[in-house]
């Protein structure tokens, strides 16, 4: 059966019958709503940032930067479609570092943001990730691999997307040196010899052209 919802002329009417507040048949659809609000408005604020980021804006106001009880909520076990930013960069950060920590994400998501902000690439944190689309011509294999992208470690991923929010609010500083490529170090890529790398952080190293 569904309920009334509990308004105040409902809870004074019940407090003047009974002398108590019988609230137990009343229903909140407000309190229900609230977790699908605020990952809303977190979405809507990680948009802009992303839009702040890709422009290189470092005036961030307070009252813009993305708390971490908004990122749980955009995302909160890994399991949401990779369709806004910050998703986008915690699934990157996660599957190309998820065994190096924060300082391995940070090269990564510091590379996808590089890439957003330069012309050559699509200027969306989602938009570099997909590049090529799932086929063998993307740019991030975990992307293109045919399997799930959805989070296994909690933990791990966890960390992953606070690296992402605090690269959305303008927080990281970029550890590569303006990087726009990495391979991790066993592989030996054609490509590596026609770039300057700029880092080697945990299991990867970075280049710029």
């Amino acid at each position: 059966m569904r309920h009334a919802p509990c308004t105040t002329r409902t809870l004074r009417h019940l407090v003047l019958v009974f002398g108590i507040t019988l609230a137990a048949g009343c229903s909140a659809p407000q309190a229900a709503d609230a977790p699908a609000s605020t990952a809303t408005s977190a979405v809507v604020k990680a948009e802009r940032l992303e839009n702040l980021l890709v422009q290189g804006e470092t005036n961030i106001p307070d009252t813009l930067l993305l708390t971490q009880a908004g990122a749980r909520a955009i995302d909160p076990n890994g399991q949401r479609p990779l369709d806004d930013p910050l998703t986008c960069l915690a699934r990157a950060a996660y599957w190309e570092a998820k065994g190096e920590g924060k300082s391995g994400m940070q090269g990564i998501v510091n590379v996808v943001i590089n890439r957003a902000a330069d012309p050559r690439f699509p200027d969306s944190l989602c938009g570099v990730i997909k590049q090529g689309g799932e086929t063998g011509s993307c740019q991030f294999s975990w992307w293109c691999d045919g399997r799930s992208d959805d989070v296994r470690e909690p933990k791990a991923y966890a960390q992953a997307r606070d690296v992402a929010r605090q690269a959305l609010n303008h927080q990281l500083e970029d550890t590569t040196d303006g990087a726009l490529y990495f391979h991790a170090r066993y592989a030996t890529p054609y490509w590596a010899k026609r770039f300057v790398r700029t880092a080697r952080i945990g299991q990867h190293l970075f280049y710029r052209n």
